[in-house]
């Protein structure tokens, strides 16, 4: 057994066969969608989210393993380990208790402890600790030379300063004073009054005097102290009552009141200020820190996964608008595949265009290219560019207006892949490009974008970066797979995220697939350069091939599979094209009779899943939308308004509302529903329609707040 597996299945309370099944497929190069989704009967059906717990501790783990070696290197060439402390280390698996037994040996500068120990003061050190001396001053001058200790005061203050860092080194000691920063330590932030009035510092106003205890203090509000104090408008700091702390310190260490207890009170109160607390504090900020940026990474990685599998259009042919007032309208027009057929600019606004020939030009420009649904950013302009179109092709039924975000598309229409697609064109084309993609499909063109460009996310710029990459990875990639792919058609940074494939196998697909025209089954795929077998299982089950001669090429089902699927048929004495066609077979199989050493019950029932409707897409319909008609600025905004809105944004306080006029409202988390909510996500998803109540306009703050609560 994995020397890992007892302790991970114990800290994420999960069956130890299953977590041993689980780092065996990963250890064997299998991807986390491959696992989730194939191999339900070796993992007992663990979903991706409790894979990924399992990737994540084992790499933590080994980590620590790694950490203990060089720890125990240390230790010996010291000459100071013992088999006691060996134990100790071998054992423990906690990374703050590896530390804390570690400190005492761990290298460090020359402390004042140091030089007080060169100079031979460590036993007056010990003698002041077993408090029995009744004249500590003729103790301390048997250590006085006249060379490198000259009076009774310096040696008696090297022994305290020798105290002091044996003390903020003794692992009790730590582990208390941890509790106690823990349990009663307040988070403050001060404004640096030199800063208070610079222009930067208004939005960190509700922190120029705020105080709250670190235990309460919510992971935005800590990110946006945290955010203040590096941008040089704040000062934060956490803190205990020192005089607490310091009282229950010096009871672990003072018995009685004897002549030696006044010098080791001085000891302790130096070695709390000048080493414990500090370290302490560092510690827990540093841990406060942490667990804000992983509540920031998963709503992230919550919204992003909510954005990436919104509801597609599909293939149908699409105006794409980038609103402008100024620089005018970009439009694209798009066949059914996505594929650039026009652009050019339209002015809807003054002065270089009127609403009446913007009108005009979007008509003609809908019929030319027998537009089917028009998609408009929801940027600047986006509201009476929507009205205008709205109102252009009132006449041809069928057209739907949609908004869609823009955030990232500038990104997008600047990197590399944009001037792959589209070298003959410039940053506005293809930003009306990526537009108009959105509204078929939003997971295939978002893919291409940096996910930290998208804008779904809350203190994304102050986080762990390599922790944020590596979660927004892990979630694309997780979409992907749920959605699946169209070989024929995915872009190459879309295979990308296949499972066990990767941008050079994604280029080897599109590379053969330009020379040999379209795969014509899924085996086809071992063709491609460089796809070994290893990478065909991996990816085989997360890739469709509509109309291929074999219906499951366009199903989830595996590959490895089709054997089952095969003998069902035969069973039922028809093909697996009539089979998948006729519900009533479907439902007379008894899959009992299919249950094999390898194959269960989980793989099985997925099967009839697939079978009922290949190739389905999980994602939602799409909807159209439309803003209150009588609303289109702040200044339009009554108290008591109920109006309709979109989610655009989802935080742990609340989330964002688009309501038509160019600022986002908040719908505190305590808004959001007449019962408890504990997180946001529980009651609405990104892009929902949803009614809300205005219930606060601040013209001066461009502040506006909502509320989806019952009207009493």
């Amino acid at each position: 057994m994995n020397t890992f597996t007892p302790i991970i299945a114990k800290a994420l309370n999960l069956n130890e066969r299953n977590v041993e099944k689980t780092l065996e497929l990963l250890n064997q190069g299998c991807t986390i969608p491959f696992i989730a989704r194939y191999r339900k009967e070796s993992t007992g059906g663990l979903d991706e989210v409790q894979i990924g717990n399992i990737s994540d501790w084992n790499d933590r783990l080994c980590e620590m393993s790694k950490r203990k070696e060089t720890i125990c290197k240390t230790i010996e060439e010291l000459g100071k380990m013992t088999q006691e402390l060996k134990t100790r280390i071998d054992n423990c698996w906690n990374a703050t208790e590896l530390e804390d037994i570690y400190l005492p040996y761990k290298p460090k500068r020359r402390t004042r402890a140091q030089v007080a120990r060169e100079q031979g003061l460590e036993p007056l050190a010990n003698i002041l600790m077993l408090q029995r001396e009744r004249d500590p001053q003729s103790a301390a001058k048997r250590f006085v030379n006249g060379d490198s200790v000259t009076s009774v005061e310096q040696a008696l203050q090297g022994a305290k300063d020798i105290i002091a860092e044996n003390i903020s080194e003794n692992e009790l000691t730590r582990q208390r004073l941890r509790n106690t920063f823990q349990r009663e330590a307040l988070i403050s932030s001060k404004v640096v009054k030199a800063k208070a009035d610079d222009e930067g510092a208004s939005k960190f106003r509700d922190y120029f005097d705020f105080s709250e205890p670190l235990r309460r203090c919510s992971g935005n509000r800590l990110l946006a102290m945290r955010r203040g104090e590096s941008e040089g408008f704040l000062r934060v700091k956490i803190s205990v009552d020192d005089e607490q702390a310091i009282y229950r310190i010096k009871r672990q260490y003072i018995h009685g009141f004897g002549p030696c207890g006044k010098l080791l009170e001085e000891a302790v109160e130096d070695s709390y200020k000048r080493l414990l607390a500090p370290s302490i504090e560092t510690e827990i900020a540093a841990a406060s820190k942490q667990k804000a940026d992983e509540e920031a990474i998963d709503v992230f990685a919550g919204n992003l996964r909510q954005l990436l599998l919104a509801a597609p259009l599909g293939q149908k042919r699409v105006m794409g608008v980038d609103p402008g007032i100024r620089t005018g309208c970009k439009v694209v027009c798009l066949d059914a595949q996505g594929n650039l057929l026009y652009h050019d600019v339209v002015y809807p606004f003054q002065p270089k265009g009127t609403r009446m020939q913007a009108m005009i030009k979007f008509r003609d420009i809908v019929e030319k290219f027998e537009i089917e649904a028009i998609a408009v950013g929801n940027g600047t302009a986006s509201r009476e560019t929507s009205d205008i179109l709205k109102e252009a092709h009132y006449y041809k039924e069928g057209i739907g207006v949609y908004v869609v975000s823009e955030d990232g598309a500038s990104i997008y229409s600047a990197s590399k892949i944009a001037r792959d697609e589209f070298p003959d064109e410039d940053v506005t084309v293809r930003g009306a490009v990526s537009i108009g993609r959105r509204l078929m499909d939003p997971l295939a063109e978002l893919v291409k974008i940096d996910p930290k460009s998208i804008g779904v996310g809350q203190y994304q710029h102050d986080v762990d970066q390599s922790k944020l990459k590596k979660s927004l990875d892990t979630t694309v990639e997780s979409c992907v797979n749920m959605v699946g792919v169209n070989l024929n058609t995915a872009s190459q940074h879309l295979l990308t995220y296949v499972s066990g494939l990767g941008p050079a196998l994604a280029k080897n697909i599109v590379d053969y697939r330009r020379e040999n025209g379209a795969f014509a089954s899924r085996s086809q795929l071992k063709k491609v350069p460089r796809l070994g077998a290893n990478a065909y299982q991996q990816c085989a089950g997360f890739l469709r091939i509509p109309g291929a001669k074999n219906p499951l090429d366009n199903s989830a089902v595996h590959p490895e599979s089709y054997h089952i699927v095969e003998q069902m048929a035969k069973d039922c004495g028809c093909t697996v094209a009539e089979l998948i066609n006729d519900k009533q077979r479907q439902k007379e199989i008894d899959l009992n009779k299919y249950v094999t050493e390898d194959i269960g019950m989980p793989t099985l029932t997925d099967i009839m899943h697939e079978l009922e409707k290949p190739g389905r897409d999980p994602r939602a319909e799409i909807e159209e939308f439309e803003f209150a008609s009588d609303v289109k600025e702040m200044e339009d905004l009554v108290v008591g308004m109920e109006l309709p809105g979109i989610v655009t944004n989802i935080t742990k306080f609340g989330v964002f509302v688009d309501i038509g006029v160019h600022q986002d409202g908040l719908v505190h988390i305590s808004q959001l529903a007449d019962h408890f909510v504990r997180s946001a996500d529980e009651v609405v998803h990104l892009q929902q329609h949803v009614k809300v109540r205005v219930t606060d306009v601040d013209l001066q703050r461009r502040r506006i707040s909502l509320s989806m609560r019952k009207k009493k």
